[in-house]
């Protein structure tokens, strides 16, 4: 039996990386991963995207995306689920449309078919949304920020409106979850809108 792919997604500072290793355990075999990253070529990709000291074009960052996905999904991914196991990621192709589709203005359509085309189609089977105020967001980011993450306040609310686009778009997939409260409280939640 085939395996779930669950995903994570939120602003920056949302919660994810914590809500994922609070769900993983839950799951039987469960494979934890983050993106960009997981497998070395796509972890080399991430120290160029995230570098604050690089100027980085909005095509050629949603193409970076794509192609350390691409290598996930084959070399960890695929293989993880057609084995029957669960595999939880921090940010997956929804982070991609929001980030690169929305806020970088490239458009969600052309960002959704490059990513189809880096996953051959892969898909979450549930994707949780975590839902926090921009203000609080920013509190909890790391006080060194990433090129992303500098990018400021107006970029970000970009960002969370393309993530509400998003859940709008695809109910059937995309669960949101309020992520203020204590992280148990929070993990309850997600494990609830994961089905766990």
């Amino acid at each position: 039996m085939r395996g779930r792919l669950i995903t994570i997604e939120g602003l920056d500072g949302a919660g994810k990386t914590t809500l994922c290793a609070g769900l993983a355990p839950a799951l039987p075999d469960a494979r934890l991963l983050r993106e960009p990253g997981g497998v070395e070529l796509s972890e080399r990709i991430r120290d160029l995207v995230k570098d604050p000291a690089l100027a980085v074009d909005p095509r050629a960052e949603a193409l970076l995306y794509a192609a350390a996905r691409a290598q996930l999904v084959d070399a960890v991914i695929r293989p993880a689920l057609d084995d029957g196991a669960h595999v939880v990621a921090d940010r997956f192709i929804d982070s991609s449309l929001a980030y690169q589709g929305v806020a970088r203005g490239l458009g969600v359509e052309p960002v959704l078919d490059v990513n189809r085309f880096a996953t051959g189609g892969l898909f979450p089977d549930r994707t949780v949304l975590l839902r926090l105020g921009g203000d609080e967001a920013s509190r909890r980011r790391d006080a060194e920020p990433d090129r992303i993450e500098a990018e400021g306040d107006g970029f970000q609310a970009q960002v969370a409106r393309g993530f509400e686009d998003l859940a709008a778009r695809f109910p059937e997939r995309i669960v949101e979850v309020d992520a203020s409260g204590s992280p148990d409280e929070v993990l309850r939640r997600v494990r609830k809108a994961a089905g766990v």
